[in-house]
């Protein structure tokens, strides 16, 4: 039972970590290598992309989607999706993929002659499941080792998790203190005399 409850856990802890780890926002500093747009057809991984732009009302199983193919500052690729989020899931409120394509257009540089963006972005790059990340705004830095900041955000979030965790961990144990323990005592007391009765009937059987 011990190896469950550490399994169940553990278990739970992962998928919380694994969505926090794909909604929150992180910031890559790449270098913008070509913008292009390409017509999708969605299937078992539709989970990971989002609807159509707000105000399309295509409800198809494929659309044109953009893309941003960059080179990291470290030298590997990545190619990140930009699609809007609007008033869905992750509430990022993003409306302006258009305006961030054609800014990723104008941002376009070669390895002669880089230009270094910080690009913001949240979800994964699977290459086997066709995952991409979706890239939610841009802005020009200084160089490959420039900083993306503290995530401020991300902090104040996790924060407010943990807190709110922690509370109703404790919250949980006292109500469980005070009302399921001695519940579960009195039932295994209850079930403890009905064994020692059921011995003694037997014994007793036992003796005619």
């Amino acid at each position: 039972m011990a190896i469950l409850k550490w399994v169940f856990w553990l278990t739970i802890w992962a998928v919380i970590a694994a969505f926090f780890h794909y909604t929150l926002p992180q910031v890559d500093i790449v270098r913008i290598t070509d913008t292009y747009e390409k017509r999708i057809d969605f299937g078992n991984n539709s989970i990971f992309w989002s609807k159509a732009d707000v105000g399309n009302n295509a409800t198809l199983g494929n659309r044109d989607v953009f893309f941003i193919q960059t080179r990291r500052a470290k030298g590997d690729v990545m190619v990140y999706r930009n699609e809007d989020t609007g008033w869905g899931w992750p509430p990022y409120f993003k409306f302006d993929t258009t305006n961030l394509q054609a800014e990723a257009s104008d941002l376009k540089s070669s390895s002669g002659s880089p230009q270094y963006v910080a690009l913001k972005h949240y979800g994964w790059r699977n290459e086997f499941f066709s995952i991409f990340p979706n890239a939610t705004s841009m802005w020009v830095v200084d160089g490959p080792n420039a900083s993306t900041g503290i995530p401020f955000g991300n902090i104040i979030i996790l924060t407010l998790f943990a807190a709110t965790a922690y509370a109703i961990w404790v919250r949980w144990r006292r109500f469980k203190r005070s009302r399921i323990d001695p519940t579960v005592e009195r039932i295994e007391d209850d079930f403890a005399e009905r064994q020692n009765r059921f011995s003694s009937w037997m014994k007793s059987r036992r003796k005619k």
